[in-house]
């Protein structure tokens, strides 16, 4: 799961498809000298997941000889532009990490292979069936979960703290919240968060707060333009008042934690996944903590649990037994386990979940306590959105930016945005 959302997709459904079947495109994986195998694994994170990974690849290595591992990483924007590209070209990675909402636009469009197919390399029983679930598309098994995550408030703990503004508790309102960000700017000269109206995952929280959901269980909108009106008229008014960070700063964010206005020094807080959220540590002097999204003014929480982040094997891949055993080592290997932590979500294997988290160390116990903090408290996550939806983050923060620069008010963009979502998710 990444964090922010990226600005910008290169590729459609309809371009992946043909890609699929035209001759010529190409498969992923080749042969080193010495008969070695070749595989190219790609993910998005942070330098804190990059050197995590890379030590847990170099383990696998160790224990299959006969298997090389290319690995390259970068920021989530770039990752998914790069991707979507290569997925265009024929050349997907042989193991590739996927977001949640990849996984029906790379399924349908031919470039995610059948992982039931490697189940002889490939374990999967010990995953809850639901959340493995979530890498199906019309019941074929194409990404395997890699960890479980939720959205959360991170703030700049000292900051916070220094201010006099009561620290968040277990639980709050979005009226609430807002109160809490008014004042931080109040006491601190600046916003109390990134404005969260660019954020379509910060709408789906509060959406579902108010018992909607972004999309119907047959893939068209599941609210209307009155709704995005209201959101983007609460978020427009902090933005004016100062409480949350001004449309020049987030303009710039990319999908880092580094580009953010918390991450710059330039905010106290802002909503992020929990995983990447370990990124602040490097970055926030006087720390980081995390407190639940608020909640509908009745209670009723729109936070929920999520895989993480998926990963998925090329069609095209010319070595699809030894590129599941690599989704199989980073899956069921505890020493690969104790290595990556909760850099990527809590673990998705439950006896490994069980075993390591006991031993779990700075912010990876920070990320399995608050998890913890919340089990029985969420409802069900919707399922995977309609492919679509990952051209519509575009739209939806390119609209936002309007409203950001006073070029719309808040009810034209939101008509917008709903007129071109529906018009997307019928293509």
């Amino acid at each position: 799961m990444p964090g922010h959302r990226t600005k910008g997709f290169c590729a459609s459904a309809v371009a992946l498809a043909l890609c699929a079947v035209l001759a010529g495109c190409g498969g992923s994986g080749e042969s080193a000298g010495g008969g070695k195998v070749v595989l190219r694994y790609t993910w998005w994170g942070n330098p804190d997941r990059a050197a995590r990974t890379e030590q847990a690849v170099a383990l696998f290595e160790k224990q299959h000889p006969d298997i090389d591992v290319t690995t390259s990483f970068s920021g989530y924007d770039a990752y998914k532009q790069k991707l979507a590209t290569q997925a265009a070209g024929g050349d997907a990675p042989d193991v590739m990490q996927l977001d949640y909402r990849q996984i029906d636009q790379y399924a349908s469009g031919g470039v995610l292979l059948d992982l039931a197919k490697q189940k002889s390399v490939l374990r999967t029983s010990e995953i809850d069936q639901g959340l493995l679930g979530t890498g199906r598309v019309d019941d074929v098994q194409y990404a395997i979960p890699q960890g479980r995550g939720t959205e959360t408030v991170v703030y700049d703990v000292t900051t916070w703290k220094k201010s006099g503004v009561p620290l968040p508790g277990e639980s709050w309102t979005w009226s609430q919240w807002a109160d809490a960000m008014r004042a931080l700017a109040k006491k601190t000269g600046r916003p109390g968060a990134t404005d969260p109206g660019w954020s379509e995952d910060g709408f789906e929280v509060w959406l579902r707060g108010q018992g909607k959901s972004l999309y119907t269980e047959a893939g068209g909108l599941g609210f209307t333009a009155d709704d995005l009106t209201r959101w983007w008229t609460f978020t427009d008014r902090l933005r004016r008042e100062g409480a949350v960070s001004p449309a020049e700063q987030t303009t710039q964010l990319d999908g880092t934690v580094e580009n953010t206005p918390l991450g710059r020094g330039e905010a106290t807080s802002d909503n992020n996944w929990d995983a990447p959220s370990s990124g602040y540590t490097a970055l926030v002097k006087g720390g980081v903590a995390l407190a639940p999204m608020p909640s509908g003014e009745d209670g009723t929480p729109g936070q929920y649990f999520k895989p993480s982040m998926f990963l998925g094997v090329s069609a095209n891949t010319g070595h699809p037994k030894e590129a599941a055993r690599l989704v199989d080592f980073l899956i069921n290997d505890r020493q690969a386990a104790k290595i990556l932590g909760a850099g990527r979500g809590i673990p998705v294997n439950e006896t490994i979940r069980d075993e390591i988290g006991p031993q779990l160390k700075d912010f990876d116990k920070t990320i399995a306590d608050f998890q913890t903090s919340l089990d029985g408290k969420l409802k069900d996550p919707p399922q995977a959105p309609p492919s679509g939806d990952n051209a519509l983050q575009t739209t939806f923060q390119r609209d936002y930016d309007q409203v950001s620069y006073a070029r719309m008010s808040p009810r034209e963009a939101a008509e917008n945005y709903v007129t071109e979502a529906k018009a997307e998710l019928r293509s």
